[in-house]
């Protein structure tokens, strides 16, 4: 007789499982960061955080890494660190750690870029990103929940109470990042780092996969092809005589 499963024999799990360990250096990295520059040295938020002033005045380049280490509360970094685990766990195995964080600071540097080019364009709305200060990771946050998305289009996220697919997700919070962008909403979030790694997070996965050294090699390969061809090809002597070189 079979034996049906009771309720006792399931098990119940919530996320992706445990902390892989590019997922677990950002993570320490990020509270880390956060404790020292909200309770040991509050000038690390200026001085690391995201400023195009600072950028074209003083060409603090690095901040365009840094602000990513940075948190302005307790909310922000539990979310962006969640957020983080959660989706970006999964990509890290599938990916490898090399490959994973390479992605991670191209969408994160890509956010802080497109920051940087709306604050200099001659509109009222972009203007006051000039002279503030954006610190987060959610730049990168939003290029893995793009490539959670592309990736695992039907897997179940729960809005709020409703199960959705991934890829419903993803869209659904697109259009309310690029809305709040449009509208420019006072908020102090920057819901332009936001679209930028959103979209910064598309065009690398959509992109042609090429690389000079992969042509190089193909070229070569194609080249010993076609004379390994010519060298065993069938020359016709007569009617009976067939030579194989």
């Amino acid at each position: 007789m079979r034996r049906y499963p009771s309720t006792r024999d399931l098990a119940y799990s919530f996320g992706p499982g445990p902390l892989s360990p590019a997922i677990k250096a950002l993570i320490i990295t990020n509270a880390v960061v956060f404790l020292l520059s909200r309770y040991v040295f509050p000038w690390m938020t200026e001085f690391l955080g995201l400023m195009p002033a600072a950028i074209f005045q003083q060409l603090r380049l690095w901040q365009l890494v840094t602000y990513m280490f940075l948190h302005g509360g307790i909310g922000h970094i539990l979310f962006n660190m969640l957020a983080l685990w959660m989706f970006g766990t999964e990509l890290e195995r599938m990916w490898g750690t090399p490959a994973f964080l390479r992605y991670y600071f191209a969408t994160g540097i890509a956010a802080g870029v497109t920051t940087i080019l709306f604050s200099i364009l001659p509109f009222e709305v972009t203007a006051p990103l000039y002279d503030s200060v954006t610190i987060g990771a959610s730049g990168a946050i939003f290029g893995l929940l793009l490539a959670y998305g592309l990736i695992f289009p039907n897997r179940t996220i729960l809005l709020v109470v409703f199960p959705i697919p991934a890829k419903y997700f993803v869209m659904i919070v697109g259009v309310i990042v690029l809305l709040q962008a449009v509208e420019g909403s006072g908020s102090g979030v920057a819901h332009i780092t936001h679209l930028g790694g959103l979209v910064a997070g598309y065009a690398l996965l959509r992109r042609p996969r090429f690389s000079p050294a992969s042509e190089v090699r193909y070229r070569y390969l194609r080249w010993k092809m076609d004379k390994a061809r010519k060298k065993f090809a069938i020359h016709t002597g007569g009617k009976n005589d067939k030579r194989i070189h």
